[in-house]
């Protein structure tokens, strides 16, 4: 089924696993500081959305492969778009932590 599941919605256990086999990836979580402390997959940064320039200072190199996610896939996907549009060449929106099976880290 590839990165994406049914109706091409990302298939975030198969995207954090993409992440963990990519030499030098970032996964990054844009959920709020709060939701982030609340639960979050080891390993990733938070960027919440609303401050996604931030993103330039946590990860200056353009290159750098990113693996974005959120609780359900909306916010990654419009941070995904932001990344593109800021020079990130490398984005991939994994979709939300809501259909993460594996382990979460407070």
């Amino acid at each position: 089924m590839g990165l994406f599941g049914f109706g091409g919605s990302a298939d975030i256990n198969q995207g954090v696993e993409a992440f963990r086999a990519t030499p030098g990836a970032v996964l990054v979580d844009v959920r709020t500081p709060d939701e982030f402390a609340g639960g979050h997959i080891p390993g990733a940064v938070n960027v919440p959305l609303q401050q996604i320039s931030a993103a330039e200072t946590a990860v200056p190199q353009k290159t750098t492969p990113l693996f974005v996610y959120c609780l359900s896939g909306a916010r990654s996907a419009q941070a995904t778009a932001a990344l593109k549009r800021m020079g990130y060449d490398d984005v991939r929106n994994i979709g939300g932590i809501g259909r993460w099976r594996g382990e979460v880290e407070r």
